[in-house]
This record gives structure tokens, sequence and C-alpha cells, in this order.
């Protein structure tokens, strides 16, 4: 039985969504979390009760020797690892006046380094593995237009894009069977608080004209971990957002 490891997913949002259509296709789960707790315990019992395999596993992804323990943490409890899904972020509205050097490192160090972290030490692991695995990141359509306001995040997340192609080649040139995607989404989970006019305003910018959903990620990390001949690859699920400026 194959494992996945997802980082971010204890908590309903994007990584939750893949963790579940993951479970779907029979992968045993480690649902990672860095201060959400009770809310990881609560997915984990959640899938135990369907009987699904997950365990939490608590790590600050900016910290190497954490994701290093995380890692061999999962391979002690599932003996490999054959799909990482990077969804773990953080993000914060703030004018350009108002950014700080510390709000530009932090965005930095769960964004970019986090995923840097999991992928080269879940990579190697994955390179040992005759199968070898499958990587998915979670980067952001608003890498090509950004969106105002988020100085500090849109740099941190058109990171992962470069990260992606960088160790795809890494990864794949070591076992040809490990592959790392990337996917871009676009307004696939709104913020609850967001201003009407706001969300209306982020739907009426994309060609299919209504908000994504987390369900819909999930479909293309799905696509990325079964077809095994797409490697280095940044797909936006946008609703056209990208392409498309009124």
């Amino acid at each position: 039985m194959k494992s996945a490891l997802i980082t971010g997913s204890g908590k309903k949002r994007v990584g939750w969504h893949i963790a579940q259509a993951l479970a779907g296709r029979g992968y045993r789960l480690g649902i990672h979390y860095r201060s959400s707790e009770k809310e990881a315990l609560d997915t984990c019992d959640d899938f135990k009760r369907r009987g699904i395999e997950a365990v939490p596993f608590q790590a600050d992804l900016a910290d190497e020797s954490a994701v290093r323990a995380m890692i061999a943490g999962f391979l002690e409890r599932f003996g490999e690892i054959d799909v990482l899904v990077n969804a773990a972020a953080i993000w914060e509205r703030k004018p350009l006046e108002a950014v700080t050097a510390s709000d530009v490192r932090r965005h930095f160090d769960a964004n970019a380094l986090g995923t840097f972290l999991c992928c080269q030490h879940a990579g190697l692991a994955m390179v040992k593995q005759k199968e070898g695995g499958c990587i998915v990141n979670i980067g952001d359509w608003a890498e090509v237009r950004p969106y105002l306001d988020y100085a500090a995040y849109c740099p941190s997340k058109g990171a992962v894009s470069t990260m992606t192609r960088s160790l795809a080649v890494e990864l794949g040139t070591r076992n040809p069977n490990v592959r790392v995607n990337c996917i871009l989404p676009g307004p696939v989970m709104l913020p609850p608080d967001l201003p009407e006019e706001e969300r209306r305003e982020a739907i009426n910018a994309t060609l299919v004209k209504r908000e994504g959903s987390p369900e819909h990620v999930a479909l293309a990390a799905l696509h990325f971990v079964e077809n095994d001949f797409v490697t280095g690859v940044c797909l936006p699920v946008d609703g056209g957002r990208s392409i498309y400026a009124p």
C-alpha cells in the first residue's frame, strides 16, 4: 500500500482536501502540521474511523533538523514515501510601506525554504526507492500577475515554480522514476471575510466566471501522481485567470 505525506494538511484547507483525494486512492497518510495540533489529530481520527491509516507529524518546515526528523519518522512508520505534497503556506496582506525584512524572511522561510527542504529530503529518499516517487508543490497563479499588497508573499511563492523545475532535474537525473510538478491555484478558496466586491472581482476575472474549489486542486494533484510521463510542469488551476485580463 502506498503512502503520502501532505504538509499543511491538518486544517481544512487545500492540503486537507488533497489528503482526502489520496485517501480515496488507498494511500496511507502523513498529516503534517506546525501549530494546529488539535486540528491535525482530529483529521487523523476522522481518517482512522474510515479505515484509513493516518499519522500526524509536527514540524517547523523552516527548520532543517525538524524536516529531517519528520521524513525519517515517516519512513520509519511507512517504510517508503511514494508521494509528497507541499501545501503548507502562509500569506499576509500588508501595504508595501509596512512590509519589513522580517515579513519577507518569514514568508520565504515558510513558503520557499520549507518547500525546498521537504523536496530535498523526501526527494533524496525517493531516489533510493526503485519505484521512485512523486512530489507535488503548491505555488500560486499570481506569480505572473501579483496581487496588490502581497509584496512579501508573491515572491516567496514565485520561487516554488523555479524550484520545481530545478528539483525535477536534480532528482530525475538520479532516479528517472522521481517526478516533481507544481500546481498554481487561482481563486479556489477565497477568504470567508473577503469583502463581497473583491469576491465578485476575483470571480469575474476568470474565464469560467465562477470560484474554484480545493477539489479542483486535488484533481490536479491526482493527475500529477498518476500520470508518470509528466515532470517539471507548473499547471495553473485558475479558471483561466492567468491568461485573461478583463
